[in-house]
């Protein structure tokens, strides 16, 4: 069965999440957590997205993701595959890092209160982990893209150890 195409387009609004391989940790530590955060940010440099909310949990992201233009396939193929060479060049392993394909779900940005309630959503993800310990979480917004912070990344919601 052949596998459901991307839906993409000028201005569209994603929640974007990812997993790790047989859910284990995509993130090691702060470097790793750090190493993703530069890598999204030259992805904003190369894309245009703009990312006004994201989750770092120990095995997983989630972001609410816009693209000015439709070329999420193309900087998901970049980003997934430049992170995964970094952290296993870093760690000395081989392998899969993330499980199978990321997972975008369209989200409707026009004013409807549907784009807050997902960010709401993606921020309040650490909370929902069950109260594990070593998870903290920024609520601020992250903006890439607009040249606010080095590589275009400023904070969001980052789980711990």
């Amino acid at each position: 069965m052949a596998r459901k195409l991307r839906i993409e387009y000028a201005g569209a609004f994603y929640h974007v999440m990812n997993r790790g391989d047989r859910r284990e940790r995509i993130f090691m530590d702060d470097a790793d957590r750090q190493r993703f955060v530069d890598t999204l940010g030259e992805a904003c440099a190369k894309t245009g997205w703009q990312v006004h909310a994201y989750v770092l949990m120990p095995n997983h992201f989630h972001w609410v993701l816009e693209t000015p233009q439709p070329n999420l396939v193309a900087g998901m193929k970049w980003l997934l595959g430049t992170d995964t060479s970094r952290f296993i060049r870093r760690h000395k392993l081989f392998g899969h890092l993330f499980s199978g394909r990321y997972k975008s779900l369209i989200v409707d940005g026009s004013g409807s209160g549907y784009l807050k309630s997902v960010g709401d959503y993606v921020h309040l993800n650490p909370a929902r982990g069950g109260g594990k310990r070593g998870v903290q979480a920024d609520s601020a917004r992250l903006v890439c893209g607009r040249g606010e912070a080095s590589g275009g990344v400023e904070a969001g919601a980052v789980a711990g150890s």
